[in-house]
């Protein structure tokens, strides 16, 4: 919030300013440290989480609300913002802020295991889940886009997709045939990687590459991404000439070497244009994906307009630029699917593109499959997902301190002691100190209930907030993403997601979100999120070990229903009670 002196230098009041002389508002930064002003942690972790979203290392955006995804917002404008952090700090610790599409609505008096904070983001009745019916109602001020963790305050900047990009690029590694002399391929050496999209999401892909030992060439319309993605460590290089890039990474890849480099372009050009070069031998592409904001047509910039024009082009004419930017998608697409008969592996990863190149003329969108079903299905059968923790206190050290201990909980998980090793060398943090790992079912609350532990023990210098992507096992109904393919043919069942948020808040989460859309668009996933707070306390650690057992127990009880086998195992193992699940 911006402060006025009361009086100029001369001990004079100042004159009272015109609209032109309004200052701007100071960045936005998270408090740090154990002291804390709202009278209670649940509220004091959301209200900081809510800033750490808008913290300029963190937020595409934050002038603009925007956190990622182009247009996924933390509040639907400053003033809203204003009053959820002023709410914030006045809730008492028996009531509970309800925040409707980034906006607080109301305040109830509920008690000590319900969640502070309830949040509604982007839903919208079925037959009204379009995106110009949304865009209507956004431009009345009466919704905003959620995103994913951007309107449920547990966005981390681009180190809280990093470890999911690199368990999935681990996973393609181990799809590719094995190299000579070996059983089976463990790493992505000697391959070449094409992707596209260096933003909020799509960042991280160039270092979960080169952390597989692979080579990437990774495109992106916008320059200053790309800049910013060198400059925190998660980009070798870049170059505005497609063939200095080439050149880099063909030789990377011909030497067995780990190199990112990106380059400045439109993928709807470049993509082409490589498939091209490709079929005239000069060069193989080995696996083949895509990140750009391609889920919003008018956050993909469309071929023959430059970045300084396209917020302009899609204000003014938004059915016009919507049609242009499917038409782009199509070339795109139509690429990869190209790279794909050429033998490359290629996957979605998530952000709808196939679905808006169909729309945009495409026929074969969909001959390539998204990354859920071609490699993570596995993983979320056993309710194993991404489980995130933020440091309170801002110092990397208890950042440290807490990776040790996950490591030292699980010792026979070699690859997650392998994943934090690398991560703290390699992260840098953005905004506030936090880390990533994918835990599952009856993994996540033992993490939890240690993290509490450490902060009674004075050992952490703060408390812990402990949350996920929406992206988890049992958390989201996504057709074109999470839920694409299920074995029952249950796709679209969005029961699944707010059966998570309800169990989340009757468990005792810190804060809980109901979303829809996400990173795929209007009209296509319900998603759900939870916060908790470890604050030291003994409610805490009794919260923390219902919520982190049962979010992601919702996991395997909905692959459990779905039919995978494995889900079976796992809730038979780990004492899930599935009252249908030996049903014939």
């Amino acid at each position: 919030m911006t402060e006025t002196p009361d009086q100029t230098a001369n001990g004079t009041a100042p004159a009272p300013a015109t609209p032109a002389e309004v200052p701007a508002r100071p960045p936005v930064r998270a408090p740090r440290g154990a002291e804390r002003t709202a009278k209670s942690w649940g509220a004091e972790a959301a209200k900081r989480m809510l800033m750490n979203n808008l913290d300029p290392e963190v937020a595409e955006h934050p002038e603009d609300l925007v956190v990622y995804g182009g247009t996924g917002r933390a509040a639907r404008s400053w003033d809203a913002y204003d009053a959820i952090v002023r709410t914030l700090d006045e809730l008492e610790p028996d009531e509970t802020l309800l925040v409707q599409s980034g906006k607080p609505v109301g305040v109830f008096r509920t008690h000590e295991w319900a969640p502070r904070v309830l949040i509604a983001n982007s839903n919208l009745v079925g037959d009204w889940a379009t995106w110009p019916e949304f865009r209507r109602l956004e431009d009345l001020g009466l919704t905003m886009y959620g995103q994913m963790t951007a309107g449920s305050w547990i966005y981390i900047g681009t180190q809280g997709i990093l470890q999911g990009t690199y368990e999935t690029f681990a996973a393609v590694a181990r799809s590719l045939p094995a190299r000579e002399g070996e059983d089976a391929r463990d790493d992505l050496a000697g391959t070449l990687t094409l992707t596209a999209g260096a933003g909020g999401m799509g960042g991280a892909q160039p270092l979960a590459v080169t952390l597989n030992g692979g080579a990437v060439l990774i495109v992106d319309v916008d320059e200053t991404r790309l800049a910013r993605r060198v400059a925190h460590g998660y980009l070798d290089e870049y170059t505005t000439d497609l063939d200095t890039a080439l050149a880099r990474v063909i030789a990377a890849k011909q030497a067995g070497e780990a190199l990112s480099v990106g380059v400045v372009g439109n993928a709807a050009e470049i993509f082409p244009e490589l498939l091209r070069r490709q079929q005239a031998g000069e060069v193989q592409i080995d696996i083949v994906t895509d990140q750009t904001s391609a889920h919003d047509p008018l956050a993909y910039l469309p071929v023959g307009l430059s970045v300084a024009q396209w917020k302009d082009a899609a204000a003014s004419d938004p059915a016009a630029f919507t049609d242009r930017a499917r038409a782009s998608m199509a070339a795109h697409v139509e690429a990869m699917v190209g790279f794909m008969d050429a033998g490359a592996a290629v996957f979605d990863y998530g952000n709808s593109i196939r679905r808006e190149a169909e729309l945009g003329g495409s026929n074969r969108a969909f001959a390539f499959p998204g990354f859920v079903p071609a490699y993570i299905r596995p993983l979320f059968a056993e309710g194993r997902g991404p489980f995130r923790w933020v440091a309170l206190s801002g110092d990397p050290e208890d950042i440290a301190k807490t990776d040790r201990a996950v490591a030292e909980l699980f010792p026979e998980d070699a690859a997650l002691r392998r994943w934090l090793e690398k991560a703290g060398e390699t992260v840098h943090f953005e905004g506030l100190p936090a880390r990533i790992c994918w835990l599952g079912y009856k993994e996540r609350h033992l993490a939890g209930l240690r993290f509490n532990e450490m902060v009674a023990s004075g050992e952490l210098k703060g408390p812990i907030v402990i949350g996920r992507d929406h992206l988890d096992a049992g958390s989201v109904a996504s057709p074109y993403r999470e839920t694409e393919a299920m074995a029952d043919g249950s796709d679209a069942i969005a029961d699944w997601p707010l059966l998570n948020a309800l169990l989340n808040t009757a468990s005792g989460a810190s804060w809980v979100s109901i979303h829809h859309g996400g990173g795929v668009g209007i009209g296509r996933s319900i998603h759900a999120g939870q916060v908790t707070v470890a604050d030291g306390t003994p409610l805490a650690a009794e919260k923390l070990e219902r919520v982190l057992t049962n979010d992601p127990g919702t996991g395997v009880m909905r692959h459990v229903d779905a039919g995978y086998e494995r889900a079976r195992e796992v809730a038979r193992e780990r004492g899930l009670t599935v009252p249908m699940m030996d049903a014939p």
